[in-house]
């Protein structure tokens, strides 16, 4: 399994701002190895994001995206100390979700 990502979520002025770093290899599958042989590809293709089973980001994703992503997006409704829970889920059908608590 992954290492947990690294949520950060501020309420600010009706907002709150969620920052997300993700650890992931984010392998393209166009590279190759020492001995000439294609890294097989390994990349993250689906995350989302919910705030009281409600979901407010939905992306997904491909091979262009660099290893250990970063993410950040806002939106509106929710306040200090509520929780919100972002998973991601992989190519080769590996997934994580981690939550953070809104300051």
């Amino acid at each position: 399994m992954a290492d947990p990502m690294r949520i950060r979520a501020v309420a600010k002025d009706g907002e709150v701002i969620v920052k997300v770093l993700m650890a992931h290899e984010m392998e393209t599958g166009q590279r190759k190895d020492g001995a000439g042989k294609p890294i097989p590809a390994h990349f993250i293709q689906q995350v989302t994001a919910t705030w009281q089973g409600k979901v407010v980001l939905s992306a997904n994703w491909g091979t262009a995206i660099a290893k250990n992503p970063f993410l950040e997006f806002s939106f509106k409704g929710a306040k200090k100390g509520d929780k919100i829970q972002v998973t991601w889920t992989d190519n080769k059908g590996d997934k994580r979700t981690d939550e953070a608590t809104i300051n």
